[in-house]
């Protein structure tokens, strides 16, 4: 073999497991993946595709692969959409039951067919195709086969696997009475402060948040991803590269509004109060936010509010909490336990592996500190509850929507507790388009798709679960990557990976059918290079999309917003774009053309941004939404105002935009030359805007009301 071109062997096997082996670019041209980056993701995947001789017996392993078991690792499916394979020994029939989450156990009958037939392993199989019955509730069950010998004789192999029944299709959003759809605030919760926070945004002030919002019309409250980072500094300021997306991040606790704060003597108080005070000074600085400092003072207050001994009821909750999450919480709590333990120093290799010896002994070890940790998730989720609570009570129909980071860092508590789960030497990214010509890597393992199912999808499960059980909606980031997603070898350029396909059958259907129990809207951030098929099955199974007024372009302009697609949340802009009173003042180009990102000269660069905004312009003074001599108040009001013309479910107005902040959250294609994800909410003067003045700030009463009132 070379390293350039696949045998037709090789391109066989890669595409038996997924991989693509060719694909089109975003410049339009057909692309031939290379041998060298088939055979390192084949190896990813536990095949060995090292020779000829071992890619021929991998082939062979594959095809046969399936028929040797009698019952698939798991079956996720619609009612009644798909047959279950069973492949029965040669000389056997076989008896199929589902066992159903409350107990109760239903014969699967198994249909007169002629079945097809293999040969594995000298001995024959036949597959049989049982149906699922349509009238089978949704949910977590199981199913169970046994072969029984024909003509009498010694019984043959027993299986079950986890059965999952999902909903063919998620109801349309809720709404307030009397509207048919409904709109809500977009905000970086870390940037929204308060006099009472400490240094950042955190779960007291999305509580208020979101009551302020609703006291407005909103019907939601989309936040960046709360998911848990590091628990030493430095600490990870991009909320998509989290630690773990199963668990919250307590760098958002409000110690003050723990029960047991209210306990504390007066030396405790005194401790509290100290901790606070350095950091709460800064909630006025509008320059920057320092996670760091913030954590390190609340970790000192949390510390000793934890010392306060809990009521019988209390401690009752707690030790409820604690079974619920079972063992991926205590994980999750010795991860942060031993990022402790070894802050500063290097950490052995036998500290890396979950099973070690060593990992045990400090399990046993670090007890008191993981009890710490615990309790920490079970106070995060405590204060999240109340912030939903506080949205429902405000009268939004949906509440928090919350934000699902596509993937974690390769060092972080789900990659070191789940590594079975991921794909060793890989990492996740993008191949290279007009932006990134040299492709992006983001530095996140991918999930293996055979490691899922083995699994029974139950991370996928357990992940959205937790995000759901406080909120109303769910917001996919990079929702393509339920179907495909590029992965890199080490070592290589973004632009030799290749794509890999999941079953998104299987992944749709089990988000769907969590957020069907939790009452939940989806989101499918479905922007950029997505497969047309995609958005439509999307639609089709009532996730909406996501639609960004910019990049919606028709010819030589902009869509009309009622050539929209109706499955949508429609917003004017998003976090990776600079708020809309900065586009309108080229801050944009000027902000990338102090970095060096610019890859045209600085004046064609201005000169596209003044075309494109002057074609927006005329758009809105063609529909009356704009005067000839409008400011920048009134031109952000009325580009949201358009929006509202669109069939979108759902319409988003960002909080950015209803102060006039004009700095970006996000530089996308910087790292440490910009301040990411670090940015406070500031109005136009370069003020911060604190949430105690947010309901009476002009510019938000005044585009919350013109949204609101053309719903």
């Amino acid at each position: 073999m070379t390293d350039d071109l696949p045998t037709p062997d090789l391109v066989r096997l890669a595409e038996s497991h997924g991989i693509a082996t060719e694909y089109w670019s975003f410049f339009g041209d057909r692309v031939s993946v290379p041998a060298s980056t088939l055979r390192a993701i084949l190896h990813a995947m536990g095949v060995d595709a090292t020779t000829d001789a071992a890619v021929t017996a991998a082939l062979r392993d594959a095809d046969d692969r399936p028929w040797r078991d009698l019952l698939p690792p798991s079956f996720v499916s619609r009612p009644g959409a798909r047959a279950l394979p069973v492949h029965v020994a040669d000389g056997y029939d076989v008896v199929v039951t589902a066992v159903l989450e409350d107990g109760t156990t239903r014969a699967l009958p198994v249909p007169d067919q002629q079945p097809t037939a293999r040969d594995v392993d000298g001995q024959r199989r036949w597959r049989v195709e049982v149906p699922i019955p349509s009238d089978l509730p949704l949910g977590w069950h199981s199913v169970h086969a046994y072969e029984r010998p024909i003509g009498g004789g010694d019984p043959g192999r027993a299986a079950s696997a986890p059965l999952v029944i999902t909903p063919e299709r998620m109801p349309a959003p809720p709404t307030r009475p009397g509207r048919s759809r409904g709109w809500g605030l977009m905000a970086q919760l870390y940037s929204v402060r308060s006099r009472a926070s400490w240094g950042m945004g955190d779960f007291a002030d999305l509580a208020d948040l979101a009551a302020i919002a609703g006291s407005r019309g909103a019907d939601f409250l989309l936040i960046n991803p709360i998911h848990a980072a590091e628990v030493t500094p430095p600490i990870e300021p991009s909320p998509y590269l989290p630690a773990t997306r199963r668990f919250l991040a307590p760098l958002y606790v409000r110690p003050d509004d723990i029960r047991e704060a209210s306990y504390l003597d007066a030396a405790g108080r005194a401790a509290v109060d100290a901790a606070r005070g350095p950091v709460a000074a800064t909630d006025t600085d509008a320059a920057h936010i320092d996670r760091d400092a913030v954590w390190a003072a609340k970790r000192r207050a949390l510390e000793t509010i934890f010392a306060v001994p809990l009521s019988p009821g209390r401690a009752a909750e707690l030790d409820a909490f604690t079974a619920r999450e079972g063992q991926p919480l205590q994980d999750f709590a010795l991860w942060c336990a031993l990022e402790e333990y070894y802050a500063g120093a290097p950490r052995p290799d036998e500290a890396w592996d979950i099973d070690s010896p060593l990992v045990a002994d400090l399990r046993e070890r670090l007890a008191p500190r993981v009890r710490f940790h615990v309790w920490l998730q079970w106070i995060a989720d405590q204060q999240v509850e109340d912030a939903q609570a506080a949205a429902k009570a405000s009268g939004m129909a949906i509440g928090i929507m919350h934000d699902l980071a596509v993937g974690v860092h390769q060092r972080g508590s789900d990659a070191w507790s789940l590594r079975r789960m991921y794909a060793p030497g890989m990492a996740v990214g993008a191949p290279p388009d007009m932006y990134n010509q040299q492709g992006q890597t983001w530095n996140q393992p991918p999930w293996l798709p055979g490691a899922l199912a083995e699994a029974g999808y139950a991370p996928l499960r357990d992940m959205i679960r937790t995000l759901l059980r406080h909120a109303g909606a769910l917001r996919i980031d990079h929702v393509i990557g339920l179907f495909r997603l590029w992965w890199i070898p080490a070592g290589l350029s973004p632009a030799a990976g290749t794509y890999v396909r999941y079953d998104h059958e299987a992944m749709i259907g089990v988000l769907m059918l969590e957020a069907h129990r939790a009452g939940a809207v989806l989101i499918g951030e479905d922007l950029g290079n997505v497969e047309p098929w995609v958005r439509d099955y999307l639609s089709a199974r009532g996730i909406l999309g996501t639609s960004v007024l910019w990049f919606e372009r028709e010819g030589e302009g902009f869509r009309p917003p009622e050539h929209y697609r109706a499955s949508l949340l429609a917003t004017v802009n998003t976090h990776d774009l600079p708020p809309t009173a900065g586009y309108l003042a080229d801050e944009h180009v000027a902000l990338r053309a102090r970095l060096g990102l610019l890859t045209r000269p600085v004046e064609q660069e201005l000169a596209e941004a003044d075309a494109e905004r002057a074609a927006m312009l005329a758009l809105l003074r063609d529909r009356g939404l704009l005067s000839e001599d409008a400011g920048e108040q009134e031109i952000i009001e009325a580009l949201n105002v358009l929006i509202t013309a669109s069939p979108a479910q759902l319409i988003g107005v960002a909080l950015v935009d209803a102060v006039g902040e004009r700095r970006a959250q996000n530089q996308p294609g910087t790292d440490r030359e910009y301040p990411n994800w670090q940015i406070p909410l500031a109005g136009p003067d370069g003020r911060a805007v604190l949430l105690d003045d947010l309901a009476a700030n002009p510019r938000f009463t005044a585009l919350t009301a013109a949204v609101d009132s053309h719903l």
